[in-house]
């Protein structure tokens, strides 16, 4: 099943991509799966919010939560490094990944009911709390859960294809073999403190080494709101996801790779 499921949102990905109503492209997405009955999904009341929602309070038979990563193509990122607010094209990537999350669902909710299951979708953005701007289901949360990726200093889910992307997440009651967590940071200031760069590209001082200030950078989405109010409603920034070495690729990952290498080369050369 766990494969199915996978070739089902790559599928449909790679064919949403055809229709000609849309501008944004993507990469092929990263899919984890986690058991619902996962204990860490308690754990998230203490670390991401104290209502966060287990996935039980939405489907009393979940037996499986799917998290899937949607990777942004090098060709947009390029887009929003420069300049204070986004670039034109990230809020639309914004809009359209949101409303290409919703569809995906509507899709898996079509297959699982299909085969006799039942699911429960949740929307891409905006299930927040907009006073204190926390969420009672944060996909990025679930999506580590389901080792889909690891928290990096930009509070961003950095997976293997970096962090740049959008994360979505989908509650179902098939029982589908759990992937296990990485218990190694993707975060190069994380691994060994030699990275700040997201800290450095925050435009509006919301981020730093030791603390992140919600409702600083909710202001900075705001601003951009009203800047690309033409495209729709895009409440974004992004700033602290292009440009940095996790953009892309999990650079811890890389890093551990050319020191094993290095370090081959190294033996063989004795």
């Amino acid at each position: 099943m766990k494969e199915i499921v996978i070739k089902k949102i790559q599928d449909f990905l790679k064919d949403y991509q055809t229709s000609q109503n849309i501008s944004t492209r993507w990469g092929v997405p990263i899919v984890g799966f986690a058991s619902a009955d996962d204990t860490m999904f308690d754990q998230l009341r203490s670390v991401a919010s104290p209502t966060h929602a287990v996935p039980k309070d939405f489907l009393a038979t979940a037996k499986t939560v799917i998290a899937f990563f949607i990777p942004f193509p090098k060709s947009l990122t390029c887009t929003n490094i420069k300049n204070r607010n986004s670039s034109v094209e990230w809020g639309v990537a914004y809009i359209e990944t949101n409303e290409l999350i919703r569809q995906l669902s509507m899709y898996l909710l079509e297959f699982f009911n299909s085969r006799g299951f039942q699911s429960h979708s949740i929307p891409a953005t905006h299930n927040w709390d907009e006073e204190k701007l926390i969420s009672d289901w944060s996909h990025r949360h679930i999506a580590y859960i389901a080792g889909v990726g690891n928290f990096g200093l930009n509070n961003m889910l950095i997976t293997d294809k970096g962090c740049c992307g959008r994360v979505g997440s989908f509650i179902t009651s098939a029982k589908i073999a759990p992937d296990i967590r990485a218990d190694v940071p993707a975060c190069l200031f994380k691994y060994d403190g030699s990275c700040r760069k997201c800290v450095q590209r925050c435009v509006n001082e919301a981020l730093f080494e030791d603390s992140f200030n919600r409702f600083k950078c909710y202001d900075l989405l705001l601003e951009n709101v009203k800047k690309l109010s033409s495209i729709g409603y895009a409440d974004v920034c992004g700033k602290c996801l292009v440009a940095v070495p996790c953009s892309h690729i999990n650079p811890v990952k890389k890093k551990l790779q050319a020191e094993s290498i290095d370090e081959a080369r190294s033996m063989t050369s004795k």
